[in-house]
């Protein structure tokens, strides 16, 4: 309840939602190794929750009247789970004008409702039409989108109204702005398993700082594209680093899940959990992966959103540890 009360007095938003995803997944030749038994129940215990919830906002949403959470927290969803799923759509909530204006300017079209669910790590049935449907409704959110009134799948982004509104225009002109040239702010981040993983440490090298999130399918594409480049780069000065999203999203995986998506996915760089001033640092980011080439004086030279794949990324890396 903390969480849904502490975004309610910062953004002064009254509803529930979620949002982007970009490339897709990638085709996997090989099955994936089983998931522990722990691991199975926690996810689909966090899937029936949001099931719930979702069905719920979906049967009580009333156009221009937002919804109100402490009423949700107190009178209706009272369970661990519920109220975790409820947290994860107000985290959510304040960050899809921002990815949507950024999806359309960087693909020139919208995202669709897939790719909606895909990003924000949605499992129930229809919620991201649902999610929108409490944006559409809250008198407060600017009216950004047109959507197909039959299918729900939005044809239209007015970025310039996102643009203009006060919660959301400045950070949106700061993503927009892109990051080459400008000097990475430094992070720390607590270690998935033990210590930290601190910027400072990695003076004088090439940082390749990765920040992603564990259900999130354009990443699990990402995966084998940077263990190929740790592989490739890491004895030339070469550091990526993984920052692990999942808490600064609300996600529900346990530390068990992470370190099993680590394993399946044989990923042997660092990988710390992504903070909430990293990521006021780094701008707010809207879509995942998002990725930062640093240059061994501290300066990005590389700024990717969404999936990019090896030839590209190998080239700038390349050049970098070259002394390019």
């Amino acid at each position: 309840m903390a969480v849904a009360q502490a975004w309610v007095r910062r953004f002064g938003l009254a509803g529930v939602v979620l949002a982007w995803g970009a490339a897709g997944f990638a085709q996997r030749t090989t099955a994936p190794a089983p998931r522990p038994a722990s691991v199975e129940s926690s996810a689909q215990d966090s899937v029936q929750a949001e099931v719930r919830v979702v069905a719920y906002v979906r049967d009580h949403v009333e156009p221009g009247k937002p919804l109100v959470v402490t009423d949700l927290y107190n009178q209706v969803f009272t369970q661990p789970a519920e109220r975790q799923a409820l947290d994860k759509l107000y985290r959510a909530f304040f960050r899809i004008p921002l990815f949507v204006a950024q999806y359309q300017e960087k693909q020139g079209h919208p995202p669709s409702l897939k790719t909606i669910s895909e990003q924000f790590d949605l499992h129930a049935p229809g919620a991201a039409d649902v999610l929108l449907k409490v944006m559409e409704a809250d008198p407060r959110v600017p009216r950004f989108l047109t959507r197909d009134p039959n299918s729900g799948e939005i044809t239209q982004v007015d970025v310039a109204a996102i643009r203009a509104d006060p919660r959301f225009g400045q950070q949106l002109q700061h993503q927009l702005a892109g990051w080459e040239g400008r000097t990475a702010p430094p992070f720390t981040l607590p270690g998935l398993s033990a210590g930290n993983v601190d910027s400072a440490s990695l003076a004088g090298r090439v940082v390749l700082l990765y920040v992603w999130f564990t259900g999130c399918p354009p990443c699990i594409q990402e995966s084998p594209v940077l263990v190929g480049m740790n592989r490739q780069f890491g004895a030339k000065g070469l550091a990526i680093i993984g920052a692990n999203a999942d808490r600064v999203l609300g996600l529900s995986y346990t530390d068990a899940a992470r370190q099993h998506y680590l394993a399946e996915h044989k990923i042997d760089f660092p990988v710390g959990h992504w903070t909430g001033e990293a990521n006021t640092a780094y701008g707010g980011i809207a879509i995942f992966p998002t990725l930062f080439l640093i240059d061994t004086k501290g300066v990005v030279r590389g700024h990717w959103v969404g999936f990019v794949g090896a030839p590209e990324l190998s080239a700038a890396v390349g050049k970098l540890v070259a002394g390019g």
